[in-house]
């Protein structure tokens, strides 16, 4: 294989990562332990108690689906990833086609940022407090909070931003010197919220008073919600689905030396979407015992400010610990949207897609609306990235035991793969379809669509290959 040149700054985005830039799997430790224990937990913790989740339906319905999402990660993920070691975008683009591939980069890049945007606010809303500048949130789901928070919301977005464009090994250094400390933050939330509810004992921890009242505060000038034991489980499985079973996760660990980088997801799981989800929602709990005006905004609703919740539990150290929560999500989820935009425009520099990446996430974090929209938000990206993944899946492990090509757009010359646009767009459309029209949570859509997509991929496959398409000539 003759070297591509194509690489910019040792980020190996058009050919496989060499051996000499491989990464032990301390980095992707540090790294998935500030992505996930980080901005988004401050939002989702207390979205689950607003939405009426029992204190028992979440401990344990959060220890199952994390427990899947690890699995997922580590089985279906990293063999891949060590495999091939491309990127998700140029691993596509071989198997789909150009053309397909920057329709789908255009849109993964472009939801990736709205992520990293509700990561933006969350930082802004800690960055407010002290200054007193508030987080209001419209009623519109495009409408801009006071314009000191919109500045507030450039300018972390500017420094979060020119982070990401500094390339994997700086945003994994991030994440690694905050990650232990975040934690440990994350942790006293929680005991602190516990003693400011004089819930001392175990007895009263398993009575949970404490969290029965506070739904009702909330759902007596929220409305009443229900969220289940099952809905939990699916949500903390699949919130992540366009990372694992959408594959966007094989850009990180195609660095990884061993498969053993693959279990690194879990100390985000279980540190991240278990400790701190659960922390998290133990300080609205809090906030609505002490001081429960607070906890209500401009409209008499219940709404869940990250940093002003932080800065009542642990005060200035909970102010600093949102700030950086936010920016150590942000910073690979804009990376992984800068490779995106790269796949659109190939030519252009990682840096400069990552900081076009920046500039997006931070205009969508100056809509406050969006960040309280997380727990549908995350199912329904999910829902449309994810069965790109089967795509990849039986590419990689079903074409040759089927006598079909793989990688079957670099070998045929094709810009646009039909069997993989349909097999994309059906199961993607009827999702949307029964999330939007027929309220179905947005999770539950992930794994059928996944399942729907990777049959029809190979069914159509075998109707449109043709047989002068086995070129065994190409090479990377």
């Amino acid at each position: 294989m003759s070297e591509d040149h194509s690489n910019s700054g040792g980020e190996f985005e058009r050919e496989p990562v060499p051996d000499s830039a491989l990464l032990g799997s301390g980095k992707f430790w540090g790294m998935y332990a500030g992505e996930h224990a980080a901005g988004t937990e401050f939002m989702i913790g207390p979205l689950f108690l607003a939405a009426g989740a029992s204190l028992q339906d979440l401990l344990l319905g959060l220890l199952l689906g994390n427990f899947l999402a690890v699995l997922t990660w580590r089985f279906l993920v990293t063999p891949i990833a060590i495999a091939k070691r491309m990127t998700l975008y140029y691993q596509l683009e071989r198997i789909a086609g150009g053309t397909l591939v920057k329709l789908y980069n255009l849109v993964n890049g472009l939801l990736f940022c709205f992520l990293a945007g509700a990561m933006v606010t969350v930082s802004a809303s800690a960055v407010g407090v002290p200054f007193g500048i508030t987080f209001d949130v419209p009623e519109a789901m495009f409408g801009l909070s006071n314009p000191s928070f919109t500045l507030l919301v450039a300018i972390v977005g500017v420094v979060i931003a020119v982070v990401a464009a500094g390339g994997y090994e700086r945003v994994a250094r991030v994440a690694n010197i905050a990650a232990p400390w975040m934690i440990a933050v994350f942790a006293a939330c929680g005991i602190v919220s516990l003693g400011q509810m004089d819930v001392t004992s175990i007895s009263a921890i398993t009575e949970g008073k404490f969290w029965t009242n506070a739904i009702a505060f909330v759902q007596e000038k929220n409305g009443p919600q229900t969220f289940g034991f099952w809905q939990i489980v699916v949500f903390a499985w699949l919130c992540n689905g366009a990372m694992h079973f959408g594959m966007a996760d094989l850009s990180i660990f195609r660095f990884a030396r061993s498969k053993a980088s693959g279990w690194a997801p879990s100390i985000g799981m279980f540190l991240g979407h278990y400790m701190a989800w659960i922390c998290a929602g133990l300080l609205l709990a809090a906030l609505i015992k002490i001081q429960p005006t607070l906890a209500l905004g401009s409209d008499g609703k219940v709404s869940a400010n990250p940093g002003l919740l932080a800065f009542h539990s642990v005060g200035w150290t909970g102010i600093i610990c949102v700030v950086i929560a936010g920016w150590t999500t942000a910073n690979p989820t804009i990376y992984r949207a800068g490779l995106a935009f790269q796949g659109v425009l190939p030519k252009s520099s990682r840096t400069a897609m990552t900081l076009v990446a920046g500039t997006v996430a931070t205009i969508a974090g100056a809509f406050p609306n969006l960040s309280a929209q997380l727990l549908g938000f995350v199912g329904t990206y999910g829902t449309v990235l994810g069965p790109m993944g089967a795509v990849i899946f039986v590419d990689f492990y079903l074409m040759k035991r089927f006598g079909l090509r793989d990688e079957y757009a670099t070998h045929s010359g094709i810009q646009v793969n039909v069997a993989v646009l349909v097999a994309w767009l059906l199961p993607v459309v009827v999702g949307l379809y029964l999330i939007f029209a027929q309220g179905l949570f947005a999770a539950y859509a992930v794994i059928p669509c996944w399942i729907s997509c990777g049959v029809i991929y190979l069914v159509l496959s075998k109707l449109t290959q043709t047989s002068g398409s086995t070129n065994e000539g190409v090479t990377l």
